[in-house]
């Protein structure tokens, strides 16, 4: 690593660390509990459609197309320094959640794309034409309505018609002057709803 570059600590930690979803543990921030063995799997996929979140009009999916996968994310937002500015270049997270039918956990990576990819199956979906709404919490990324553009494998994101991004927490590079090349990753969080025309 180079004196210029600056990576915050947690960094290094999502290629080593596979974060798990255990049960009855609070998912996303939203209130919301993983499923437990105890409850009716017919039961299961209430608690995760977002019922604690709040989405703004403008990021719901057109007519026809349901949940399919909800996942919380913990990563950065890696930005490049260009011109004395602060340029977004990728983002770099680990995901773990659920599918909704069957339920099921599932674990993927996100990055540059924006692409998410199944650690499991090798399932991908790549990203396009994102629509924004202000993030409901101060100094955060903003939330998105993301089109797929291109999908690979019948496993998790197979078939994903849309991609949400919601509940984001931080992301957002400093507001100050930077010196050409130097790069950062500033952490965030954000639960991700991943969606499939209906069947």
């Amino acid at each position: 690593m180079t004196p210029r570059t600056k990576i915050a600590s947690a960094f290094g930690g999502l290629a080593a660390v596979a974060l798990g979803v255990p049960a009855g543990v609070s998912f996303a921030g939203t209130g919301e509990r993983a499923p437990t063995e105890t409850r009716p799997a017919t039961t299961q996929d209430d608690s995760f459609l977002g019922g604690g979140l709040t989405v703004p009009a403008t990021l719901e999916p057109p007519p026809g197309n349901a949940v399919h996968a909800v996942l919380k994310a913990r990563g950065v937002q890696i930005y490049t320094c260009t011109s004395g500015a602060w340029q977004l270049t990728e983002p770099a997270a680990s995901l773990n959640g659920i599918t909704l039918s069957p339920v099921r956990k599932v674990t993927a990576l996100h990055f540059r794309g924006p692409s998410w990819e199944s650690d499991q199956d090798g399932s991908l979906v790549e990203g396009a034409r994102p629509v924004s709404a202000p993030s409901t919490t101060p100094n955060s990324i903003p939330q998105l309505l993301i089109t797929a553009a291109r999908t690979r494998g019948d496993g998790l994101f197979g078939g994903v018609t849309y991609i949400q991004r919601l509940a984001t927490s931080g992301g957002v590079a400093p507001a100050t002057t930077c010196t050409t090349g130097d790069t950062l990753a500033v952490p965030y969080r954000a639960v991700y709803r991943f969606f499939r025309k209906k069947s």
